[in-house]
């Protein structure tokens, strides 16, 4: 039988999803607490990875298992043993052929700053000072989805297929001194939402334009793109289903 499971983590104390030699990850985390729960050695398949310090508000990954279970138990269990940075939400009895990461249709990403230095936002918001200009940058981040190949906002020498990425959606929020940045698409590459955040600063400094902007994604080069942002101001959000 396979269960989808539903949770969220702080990424501050961890080196990314992914499990890795001689590192704290959240993959790792979770298979040793699920199998000492369910008393078998489990192996999560997540629905992606994210990098180290990135958080998760929602996160899904799947895993097999011969037995029925009991989804309250267990998940009163399994937050008994995690630790504080890491919590489950829910355990799903799902279709064998499932598939946490192929299936999902829509993923969705926060980015936050603060402009005014805040001692509880540290390592959940990147700090900085200077002021941007919102309703520019929200001009810039409609251009992205008139666009598909998003190369130039790549980590270089990465193993994909394609650079081809369908943005849905992409905006900036500005409530005192904090910026929200949210993007939605079908699927992202590595590194791919700090590189654009980190160009879109650029046009609310006013050190490009938008028609800079546009040719930077043409160019699919990441040489042209800006800087990335810190990992600790990102979140993933939000992941979709069609049977969910």
């Amino acid at each position: 039988m396979r269960y989808f499971i539903k949770f969220s983590y702080k990424g501050t104390n961890y080196h990314g999803w992914q499990s890795q030699p001689n590192a704290s990850s959240v993959q790792e985390t979770l298979n040793k607490a699920l199998s000492v729960v369910l008393h078998s050695e489990i192996n999560l398949m997540g629905a992606g990875r994210t990098d180290t310090g990135v958080h998760a508000k929602e996160m899904y990954a799947h895993f097999d298992l011969e037995t029925t279970i009991d989804s309250l138990k267990t998940i009163h269990k399994l937050n008994s043993y995690l630790p504080s940075d890491i919590a489950i939400f829910d355990i799903i009895l799902v279709k064998d052929e499932a598939h946490a990461r192929f299936d999902a249709t829509k993923r969705t990403y926060e980015y936050h700053i603060h402009s005014f230095k805040n001692v509880f936002l540290e390592e959940q918001s990147w700090y900085y000072k200077k002021e941007l200009d919102v309703n520019l940058m929200n001009e810039a981040a409609m251009i992205l989805l008139k666009h598909d190949d998003f190369q130039c906002f790549s980590k270089v020498n990465t193993e994909v297929n394609t650079f081809n990425c369908k943005i849905t959606e992409a905006f900036w929020q500005k409530k005192n001194n904090q910026y929200v940045f949210t993007i939605s698409a079908n699927r992202f590459l590595r590194n791919m939402v700090r590189a654009i955040v980190g160009t879109l600063i650029k046009v609310g400094l006013h050190q490009i334009t938008l028609t800079e902007f546009n040719a930077i994604i043409e160019s699919k080069s990441r040489n042209e793109a800006g800087f990335s942002v810190p990992a600790h101001g990102l979140y993933l959000t939000k992941i979709e289903y069609d049977y969910l």
